[in-house]
């Protein structure tokens, strides 16, 4: 049975390419635009407020308000009228900000800002002119451009190009004082001061570069919460554990439906709720619900996911906690190493929590229609 379930994840994807391409998502409501699938570009004349969300995300128009966007690979050539708020992996703001501009990622290039400009991230570039301050926390800075107003800067390298120049003050956080070589061209030393890294964090609370390091330990915390989450289901109701996971590698297709089905029929609810004026008080409720739904689904589905492999390497089926902790951790490993390939990772993890949501949806409810299938099977 687990070979079957090997099957649909190999299918999951082998297609999710396809569906990236095809699922996409827009809503118009005056004059703003809300836009989300995995490759979406905005090419709409007229929008004020943009927001937009993807794995690879396109602005190409101007716009009259803020832009909003998130993705693995964001590109805004439009100019904005308002202020610009992103965050993704690699991002490129070329089009002229005229308020502030927020972003975070790991590679930033930023062209011209009318405002202020907030940015943290590992590479960055400041390839256009700041009116306002700039508040930079980087590894990699390039400064291409001039900057009329202050700045603070925490960076382990810095560069100037030609054309680099600071108006205001500089105040420079520095592991080691002195060790980052500032052009006087750039701004006069009288202009310049210099700080331990210690301070950098109470001027700038949230506002961290970005560490692999970091990421790489919050990767593993996670598996080991799924792990150990798992393990704690797997002592209190190993049998139900054990259906649970049946189920899946049993019937994946299945599975995946009854998930869709689940968790539509809530945010469905969801919406309903929030049309009514009482609803409204519910609404809250039922987003718990469906958070709640699709986090014990990813850790029922890893778990299953893990077992699969395992079986497919050769050994037995989990009967004891660690082995059934094994499962769900090494599951969960290849799930979240899965999910970092670009276009289809995302997507494979969804499908993944909705599989383990339609296994318990199958567990509690019992729809007729497969019982009797079962029953006569």
């Amino acid at each position: 049975m687990y070979r079957y379930f090997l099957a649909a994840v190999f299918i999951v994807l082998a297609i999710t390419p396809l569906a990236a391409e095809e699922k996409k998502g827009y809503f118009d409501f005056n004059k703003d635009r809300f836009l989300a699938g995995s490759t979406m570009v905005q090419d709409t004349e007229g929008v004020d407020d943009l927001f937009m969300a993807g794995e690879t995300v396109r602005s190409q128009k101007n716009i009259t308000g803020s832009a909003h966007l998130a993705g693995r690979k964001i590109v805004s050539t439009g100019d904005v009228g308002g202020d610009a708020y992103l965050a993704g992996m690699d991002v490129s703001l070329d089009g002229k900000v005229s308020g502030d501009v927020t972003v975070s990622g790991y590679s930033i290039q930023v062209g011209e800002v009318a405002g202020d400009l907030r940015m943290s991230g590992s590479k960055l570039v400041i390839s256009g002119p700041v009116s306002g301050y700039a508040l930079i926390a980087g590894e990699e800075v390039r400064l291409e451009a001039a900057i009329k107003g202050d700045v603070s800067l925490s960076a382990r390298k810095v560069s100037f190009a030609d054309g680099a120049k600071i108006d205001g003050k500089l105040t420079v956080y520095e592991e080691k004082t002195g060790e980052i070589e500032i052009p006087s061209q750039v701004i006069p030393a009288e202009r310049v001061d210099r700080r331990d890294i210690s301070e950098w964090s109470e001027v700038t609370k949230g506002l961290k570069v970005w560490d692999w390091r970091v990421a790489l330990l919050q990767f593993l915390i996670g598996v080991i919460v799924i792990a150990g989450i798992a393990a704690l289901i797997a002592a209190i109701a190993p049998q139900k554990l054990a259906d649970l996971r049946r189920g899946i590698l049993e019937r994946p297709f299945r599975t995946l439906w009854f998930g869709i089905l689940a968790e539509s029929a809530v945010v469905g609810s969801t919406i309903i709720l929030m049309m009514t004026v009482i609803g409204l008080l519910l609404a809250p409720a039922t987003v718990f619900i469906t958070l709640i739904f699709a986090f014990a689904g990813y850790i029922v589905a890893a778990y299953a996911f893990g077992v699969a492999l395992l079986m497919a390497a050769g050994k037995q089926e989990p009967n004891s906690i660690g082995s059934r902790a094994i499962a769900a951790g090494g599951g969960a490993l290849a799930a979240g190493l899965i999910a970092m390939i670009p276009f289809i990772g995302w997507l494979f993890v969804l499908s993944l929590a909705l599989t383990g949501v339609g296994s318990i949806v199958i567990w509690l409810f019992r729809p007729k229609f497969f019982a009797s299938a079962e029953a006569t099977g």
